[in-house]
C-alpha cells in the first residue's frame, strides 16, 4: 500500500518536525494532528511556528476524525494512555502504526489494543529540536530507526520506509530494533535526565571533565548493565557512539526534559530512571546514578 494520509497523535517538537517534512513533500492535506476534544479546545488555535515560519497544519477533533493510512505517535509517555483512546477513531483495519515515543514500553501497549500486524517498533534520534512557547527550532532533523516485531507484517515495514524515503526523512530499518531501542533508552537516561537535573544543555553535558558529563556517562553505563541483564547486548561501543552523537549536535540545544524544566511540565522520569531502577531491583544491580536522578527530578517537579 502507499501511504498518503498521516495522522499524528502529538503536536509537540517531534510531531511538528516530521509532520512539516511530510507536508512539504506531499502537501498539507496529507497531515493532520488528532486531539481529544478537551485538548482540541485548549490548543487547536495555538499560534505555532517551525523555524520562524507559521505552521498551518490542521488539527482535528478525535470525535470527528476518520481512519488514516498511518498513525504516528509523538506524545510523551506521560500521555500515552490518553493517546491510545484518541487513536481509536483514526485506526482502521488497514491503518499502520509507528510510535516515536521515548522508552521501551509504548509499542507493547499499542499492540495490546491494536495488534502487532500493522505496528512497528521505532525511535528517533539525532535531532536538535527545541519547542518552547509554540516555537519549534531545529537545524538537524535526525533520523528514525524502526523495525518489525515478531508479529509485524513485513509489508508494514516496507510501506513506512517508502513514505520516509518519499518525504526525505532519514531512516534505517533495523534487523534488531530491540537493541536500538535500548541504546536510545540508554541515551535518554543519560542526556535527558542530566540536562533536566542540572538545567544544562548538550554542550554543558558533554564538557570534558565536568560533573554533568560524569553524570551523563554514569547513568548510561548503569543502563547498559541493566540491558545486559535483560538479554540485550549493549556495549561500551554503543555508549561511546551515543556520546559522540550528542557531541555532534548544537551545544546550545537541549533535550525534551530540560525543556520540561523550563516550562514546568511533568517529565518522563518514570519511563527513564524509573524503568532502570525497577529492573535493577529485579536483577540485584546497583544503579546509584539513576537512583539520584530519579529523586532529584521528582524533587524539582514537586517544587513547581
Amino acid at each position: 500500500m502507499q501511504i498518503n494520509k498521516v495522522a499524528f497523535i502529538g503536536k509537540g517538537g517531534v510531531g511538528l518536525l516530521y509532520g512539516s517534512m511530510i507536508a512539504r513533500a506531499l502537501g498539507n492535506d496529507a497531515v493532520e494532528y488528532v486531539m481529544d476534544d478537551a485538548r482540541f479546545e485548549r490548543h487547536a488555535n495555538d499560534a505555532l511556528t517551525v523555524n520562524g515560519e507559521p505552521c498551518d497544519l490542521t488539527s482535528v477533533r478525535a470525535s470527528e476524525a476518520t481512519p488514516a493510512d498511518l498513525v504516528i505517535l509523538t506524545v510523551k509517555t506521560t500521555g500515552l494512555n490518553q493517546a491510545l483512546k484518541t487513536m481509536e477513531r483514526v485506526v482502521g483495519p488497514n491503518t499502520l502504526i509507528a510510535s516515536l515515543c521515548n522508552g521501551i514500553t509504548s509499542e507493547q501497549k499499542i499492540a495490546e489494543r491494536f495488534g502487532w500486524k500493522h505496528t512497528v517498533l521505532g525511535i528517533c534520534q539525532g535531532m536538535d529540536a527545541v519547542f518552547l512557547d509554540g516555537a519549534l527550532t531545529f537545524t538537524n532533523t535526525g533520523e528514525i530507526r524502526f523495525g518489525a516485531a515478531a508479529g509485524t507484517n513485513p509489508a508494514t515495514v516496507a510501506a513506512i520506509g517508502e513514505l520516509y524515503t518519499r518525504c526525505g526523512i532519514a531512516h534505517t530499518v533495523e534487523s534488531d530494533i530491540a537493541h536500538r531501542m535500548w541504546a536510545k533508552l540508554m541515551l535518554n537516561d543519560g542526556i535527558n535526565q542530566t540536562c533536566m537535573a542540572y538545567g544544562g544543555t548538550y554542550g554543558s553535558a558533554t564538557e570534558p571533565d565536568s560533573e554533568q558529563r560524569r553524570c551523563f556517562v554514569s547513568a548510561m553505563r548503569e543502563t547498559l548493565a541493566v540491558a545486559n541483564a535483560e538479554g540485550i547486548e549493549l556495549t561500551e561501543a554503543d555508549l561511546t557512539q551515543m556520546v559522540h552523537l550528542i557531541e555532534g549536535i548544537d551545544p546550545t540545544g537541549m533535550p525534551s526534559m530540560a525543556q520540561d524544566r523550563i516550562a514546568q511540565r511533568k517529565t518522563e522520569v518514570e519511563e527513564f530512571a524509573g524503568t532502570i531502577c525497577r529492573l535493577a531491583v529485579k536483577h540485584d544491580i546497583q544503579v546509584p546514578q539513576n537512583d539520584w536522578l530519579y529523586q532529584r527530578i521528582r524533587d524539582i517537579e514537586k517544587s513547581w
